[in-house]
């Protein structure tokens, strides 16, 4: 998965970046914040129907969500609330994306499907989170599912950037809620096990996603 494989290929480009952001004194948080608003930027371009300038805002956005949990772990910054500030920010920022394609469609005669494909990407990826952070909360382990939000953000640019958005949507509409299905179907195993080895995600660890 991208959220395995990618890490470990940017690997070496993040420590660098993280450096000079540990140089200039620039907190974790306000990292997760810059990506935030990077994101918003990326959503109201969106909204006006300029795909590709939307795509290369949410690339420069990903990367800061990148970034945020590394200077977290470098500079001993890993707090609760900033594991709980980045997940929160991250279902925001893909909330306010699929709401600015919905606002866009909603605009464009014959674009029923596409409207309801995004409303049911939102709700899938909304349960994708959900059921790991229940299950979590529960201390049962939860990291199943096909389509993480690495994958669906990486998805969604190509998209946009290539011009074949719609055979996305189909494709991260089935994904993500087949993705929290498969978590649903791992807490029921786990829990079924006489002695179901849990796990409670710690402050430095990554957030649900």
């Amino acid at each position: 998965m991208f959220s395995k494989f990618g890490r470990e290929f940017f690997a070496p480009a993040v420590a660098q970046v993280v450096k000079w952001l540990q140089n200039a004194g620039i907190s974790p948080n306000a990292v997760t914040f810059i990506g935030f608003l990077l994101t918003a930027i990326s959503a109201v371009v969106l909204a006006n129907g300029f795909f590709r300038w939307g795509a290369i805002v949410l690339l420069l956005a990903s990367i800061f969500d990148m970034l945020d949990g590394a200077l977290a772990r470098a500079t001993a910054q890993s707090t609760t609330f900033g594991a709980f500030l980045d997940s929160t920010l991250d279902r925001y920022s893909e909330s306010v994306t699929f709401v600015a394609l919905a606002y866009y469609y909603s605009g464009v005669v014959g674009s029923r499907v596409n409207i309801m494909l995004i409303l049911v990407i939102i709700v899938g990826s909304l349960m994708v989170s959900y059921t790991r952070a229940r299950a979590e909360a529960l201390n049962v382990e939860c990291k199943a599912g096909i389509l993480q939000r690495p994958e669906r953000v990486v998805l969604l640019i190509a998209g946009l950037l290539i011009g074949w958005l719609q055979p996305v949507l189909w494709i991260m509409a089935i994904l993500t809620n087949i993705s929290a299905v498969q978590r649903i179907y791992e807490v029921y195993a786990n829990t079924r096990l006489p002695a179901a080895v849990s796990k409670v995600v710690q402050p430095n660890e990554q957030p649900p996603v």
